[in-house]
């Protein structure tokens, strides 16, 4: 069974490649479906996301079985047009839940045949968050137990410029 996780990955975290290596374990083909354009305010544009993920998942050694691609538009639209039925998010928080229950039942509502999974992060990534990186990476905080080596560079060169 092939699944895809979606998000904006600016930038991918330890807790994603955590929830990333934890549900490649479960399925057979898993899809790092990175958002071309979202109300957040990125740091990073669509392609370099990509990259990173991709540079990330190696770094991590995760199988071959896990793909990285973008989409634009409505989740559940990608889905359709991949033929996927079952997609994976992240719950570290009550606020994670309330947003991604309501994000559910409106997908619910708009395409039935298409089922969210949950999945908490290990105990030790529950309070991170790619804005909370962003935020320790701005400051010139310590990113080591963050981010992969790679996104840790690509973070201080991006507040380095500013």
């Amino acid at each position: 069974m092939k699944v895809v996780y979606p998000g904006t990955f600016d930038p991918v975290t330890a807790g994603h490649l955590d929830i990333i290596r934890r549900a490649s374990g479960i399925f057979e083909k898993l899809e790092v479906a990175v958002v071309n354009t979202s109300s957040k305010n990125m740091i990073f544009d669509t392609e370099k996301r990509v990259e990173l993920i991709k540079v990330s998942l190696l770094e991590q050694g995760l199988p071959e079985t896990v793909s990285v691609c973008s989409f634009d538009g409505l989740l559940i639209d990608y889905m359709r047009k991949m033929n996927y039925g079952i997609f994976i998010r992240g719950l570290r928080a009550n606020s994670d839940f309330e947003y991604e229950f309501q994000m559910q039942l409106m997908n619910r509502r708009l395409a039935p045949e298409i089922t969210g999974i949950y999945m908490m992060p290990s105990e030790h990534n529950m309070y991170l968050s790619s804005t909370v990186v962003k935020e320790v990476a701005k400051y010139g905080g310590n990113l080591e137990t963050l981010v992969t080596e790679k996104v840790k560079i690509a973070l201080q060169n991006h507040y380095r410029r500013k």
